[in-house]
């Protein structure tokens, strides 16, 4: 039960993370740039202070062994700039299904690659939820804008490596820090190279130090927190109810339309998402 109750509060929280950066950059609150620094700095401050709040320690040793020591920041990185990025143009919900879309299929590649075979309801389950997702992607009236949908694949798809990386973090708050922190420097470094139309504003600080400390920040430690308990394929599928949840909450929140499309893509993806969640329980008490 505590771990279903984690896995709803990780879920909360990558929508949010579509919510404010969408509500930010639509209303030209911020720049995508300063956005992607301001969260980034502040999940790193928020995670470094509530560690040495529980530790009585900081939160980086002098030394992370192993590659993922020095991918995790870089893919953190990454994701973040090309989330905030995409957002420019994209809903919130449009944004979500592209991103945890392409989470999906580099979770399951990587699965696949290291030997990982989900058994045949698994796979039906997988298939209903990537077959709603399609149907909701499928060109409508309007289509996402190009360059908006490959920033925000090239987003989940470091999202995906990152999330793989992670999925073991003896100390996941520990971990989560330390790369938020690492990531910091390569989201100044952009910054300072990179030549674009400069606003901040108070509102949209707040936002983005939302994003950071609460629905990144928080919220990645929390997954983190769940990972070991749940196999990679629940993983990976779990997040595709992260669209639905970011378009009812741009509906509420942020007057986005609800369409008939939206809908029935929506509830094929939980469909999909609870019969392989189910099946993947099942196959665990088997064994």
């Amino acid at each position: 039960m505590r771990t279903i109750l984690l896995l709803i509060l990780a879920l909360l929280a990558f929508a949010g993370n579509s919510l404010l950066n969408r509500e930010a950059l639509a209303s030209g609150a911020i720049d995508w740039g300063n956005f992607t620094g301001t969260r980034l700095g502040s999940g790193a401050l928020f995670l470094i202070v509530l560690y040495v709040i529980q530790n009585r320690r900081w939160p980086m040793p002098r030394r992370d062994a192993g590659i993922s020591g020095m991918v995790m920041p870089a893919a953190l990185f990454v994701y973040a700039a090309c989330f905030s990025w995409a957002y420019l143009e994209l809903s919130a919900a449009t944004g979500a299904l592209i991103l945890f879309a392409f989470v999906q299929i580099t979770m399951q590649g990587l699965a696949i690659a290291t030997g990982t075979r989900p058994g045949p309801l698994e796979w039906t389950g997988l298939i209903m939820a990537m077959g709603g997702l399609v149907w909701l992607l499928l060109p409508g009236l309007a289509a996402p804008p190009l360059w908006s949908a490959m920033a925000m694949a090239m987003s989940g798809a470091a999202w995906g490596v990152y999330s793989w990386l992670g999925r073991g973090a003896d100390d996941p708050l520990r971990i989560t820090a330390r790369n938020f922190l690492l990531a910091v420097p390569l989201a100044l470094g952009f910054l300072f190279l990179t030549s674009f139309p400069v606003h901040v504003s108070a509102y949209g600080v707040v936002l983005a130090i939302a994003s950071g400390a609460i629905t990144s920040g928080l919220g990645y430690a929390i997954w983190y927190a769940v990972l070991p308990h749940i196999s990679v394929t629940n993983a990976g599928v779990a997040q595709l109810s992260v669209p639905a949840i970011a378009a009812l909450g741009g509906v509420v929140l942020l007057d986005e339309a609800l369409t008939l499309r939206l809908a029935i893509g929506g509830l094929v993806i939980l469909l999909g998402i609870g019969l392989t969640i189910f099946a993947g329980r099942t196959a665990l008490a088997k064994k």
